[in-house]
């Protein structure tokens, strides 16, 4: 019962972020999502052309990706790109991360660590053990990624970017990644509680009850994980801040070295309860 609810929620869940990353259409042409009220305007100057847009004068037509490539090491180089999100450009931003080929690696990584190392866990051993470990770890992220980049912050109107402080000292950049855990930015760009962690650790606790393997379900269990999330979610907040500088320094390809110790934090509180 637990793991067809578990499959459920995992259909259900990826299906909506790949339906709401798709833009509305009418009559065949798509319906540009109205601007928010503090959005930046564009400038009178920019160019009239993007680099994906419509046949012009005979020119052939350059259609706009889903999913655009990407430099996925520059982007922890510079930061991400903060600007006002629709929320259709939050859910694609969701399922991108899920998809991210580093996810997968990691997943399976920690996966066939957790499974290597306990054979008495309740995953089992062997391939049906790396098999379950995996399926539970990507719907833990779908719902994460569903409810803390997604849907909370499109209802809520919340940036679910992490707000890098690159040129600030040493000690305001470490208060800064605790802070942002509780009082992030809006869409606007003015502070605000950070629901997407509040209110979606607790909701990613609750539907994981449904479906994680020898997970204590009980009100006091859920209240530790949910302490505990809420008390290693700096550490995610400390590599984005930081990780960009030692890449610098070191000129090599770091984004690898994130993904392991998120999902390795993660795996070690759901183990530990």
């Amino acid at each position: 019962m637990k793991i067809a609810a578990a499959q459920n929620i995992l259909t259900l869940l990826a299906m909506a972020m790949l339906f709401a990353a798709q833009p509305a259409r009418a009559g065949g042409e798509e319906i540009s999502a109205p601007p928010l009220p503090d959005a930046p305007q564009p400038q009178a100057d920019a160019p009239k052309t993007a680099p994906c847009s419509p046949a012009q004068h005979g020119a052939e037509a350059v259609p706009c990706p889903l999913w655009p490539a990407k430099n996925w090491f520059e982007r922890f180089l510079s930061g991400p790109d903060v600007k006002p999100m629709t929320s259709a450009e939050k859910a694609r931003l969701a399922a991108r991360n899920v998809l991210d080929p580093f996810n997968a690696l990691t997943i399976v990584g920690a996966s066939a660590i957790a499974v290597g190392s306990d054979a008495d866990s309740p995953y089992g051993p062997g391939m049906k053990g790396l098999g379950r470990n995996v399926g539970v770890s990507y719907t833990q992220d779908i719902t994460g990624e569903f409810f803390g980049t997604f849907l909370i912050p499109s209802i809520v109107h919340q940036d679910p970017h992490y707000h890098r402080m690159p040129r600030a000292s040493i000690p305001r950049r470490v208060g800064n990644a605790i802070v942002q855990v509780v009082w992030t930015r809006g869409d606007n760009g003015q502070d605000m509680v950070n629901y997407a962690d509040l209110v979606g650790f607790a909701i990613d606790d609750e539907i994981g009850n449904l479906y994680v393997p020898g997970q204590r379900t009980n009100l006091p269990s859920s209240a530790e994980r949910y302490a505990t999330g809420l008390a290693i979610a700096p550490v995610d907040n400390f590599i984005t801040e930081f990780l960009p500088d030692v890449a610098r320094r070191i000129h090599i390809r770091v984004v690898l070295i994130q993904r392991i110790i998120n999902r390795v934090a993660r795996t070690e509180t759901v183990a530990g309860q």
